[in-house]
C-alpha cells in the first residue's frame, strides 16, 4: 500500500499540453516528473528535494511506452533512484538501459563522465581544426615564419585524430545497448 501523500495542483496549460506530453515521452519520464523538475528549477530548489514521488511513477501511457509498477525494498528503490541520478537519466530510462545491457550502466562506470570525456576530446579536435584553418590561411598568404609555429601540431596530428576516433568509438560503444550474449571481442576499437 502506498502511504505517500501527494500535493496536487491543477494548471491550465493554455495549449502547451501536447508539447509537454511529447517532451515527457521523449525524456521517458512522467508529465508529473517533468513538471516537478521545471518547477524546482524555477524556484531555485534542488531537483532531488522536489522529486518526492512514488517509485512506480513512470512514463505516460502511449503506444511507445507502458507504465510499469514494480515492487522493491526501500533499499533497492533508493539504489535505483541513486543510479538513475548518477547517470543523469530518469529511473525508467536507467532501468531500460540496465535491461538493454548498456555497458556504461551495467559496469558501474559513470555515464556523465563518459559523455564529458567525449565532449572534451571533441573540443580538442575542434581546436585542431581551427589551427589547421589558421595554418592554411597563413600559408595561402605566404607567411611561412608564423606558420612554422604549427609544425609540432602537424607532426602529431595523425596520432591525435586516431586517439580521438578510438576514444569516440569506445565511449559510443559503451553507451549503446549490447545483446546479452555478446562478448568483449565485439567491442569496436580502432
Amino acid at each position: 500500500m502506498n502511504t505517500h501523500s501527494h500535493d496536487f495542483v491543477t494548471v491550465d496549460m493554455r495549449g502547451l499540453k501536447a508539447a509537454l506530453v511529447a517532451r515527457a515521452q521523449a525524456g521517458r519520464v512522467s508529465v508529473s516528473a517533468l513538471v516537478r523538475g521545471a518547477v524546482a528549477r524555477e524556484l531555485g530548489l534542488d531537483k532531488a528535494a522536489a522529486d518526492h514521488h512514488t517509485v512506480s511513477d513512470g512514463a505516460t501511457s502511449s503506444a511507445a511506452s507502458v507504465k510499469l509498477s514494480i515492487r522493491m525494498t526501500p533499499e533497492e528503490a533508493a539504489q535505483l533512484a541513486a543510479g538513475a541520478r548518477a547517470a543523469g537519466l530518469s529511473r525508467g530510462a536507467y532501468l531500460s538501459g540496465l535491461i538493454a545491457n548498456v555497458p556504461v550502466l551495467t559496469s558501474g562506470a559513470n555515464r556523465t563522465d563518459h559523455i564529458a570525456t567525449l565532449v572534451a576530446s571533441s573540443a580538442e579536435l575542434s581546436t585542431l581544426s581551427r589551427n589547421i584553418h589558421h595554418l592554411t590561411s597563413l600559408l595561402r598568404e605566404g607567411n611561412v615564419r608564423p606558420a612554422l609555429v604549427y609544425r609540432d601540431m602537424l607532426d602529431t596530428l595523425a596520432g591525435d585524430v586516431h586517439r580521438h576516433l578510438k576514444l569516440a568509438a569506445s565511449v559510443l560503444a559503451d553507451l549503446r545497448p549490447r545483446s546479452r550474449n555478446s562478448d568483449a571481442s565485439t567491442h569496436p576499437t580502432t
